[in-house]
């Protein structure tokens, strides 16, 4: 199955978290601890979710941090795939049968 490209988390974090519950972007950035320049670039896909990052939303949001990561580490594959040239990799090893 062929997934289609992956919303960056920052998006999910703005579309499904800060705007249903209305909290702002200078609230949010306050409660967990960074600065809201630092929450933007986030929010506006500039920069991705790093382990302290997915720490810090996880018990924000009573999620967890896998859940954060693992939308993060989704979105950096597409993004490697589209622009990856692998032609001049060669394979090291077969695969067992």
């Amino acid at each position: 199955m062929q997934m289609h490209d992956p919303i960056h988390p920052g998006v999910i974090l703005k579309e499904m978290y800060l705007i249903p519950l209305k909290i702002t972007v200078i609230k949010a950035a306050a409660s967990l601890g960074i600065s809201r320049k630092a929450l933007s670039e986030l929010l506006n896909s500039k920069v991705g979710v790093s382990t302290m990052m997915a720490l810090r939303l996880a018990k924000a949001f009573n999620t967890t941090p896998e859940y954060w990561l693992d939308m993060q580490q989704q979105h950096d594959l597409w993004q490697a795939k589209k622009t990856a040239n692998l032609k001049q990799i060669r394979r090291l090893v077969e695969t067992a049968e």
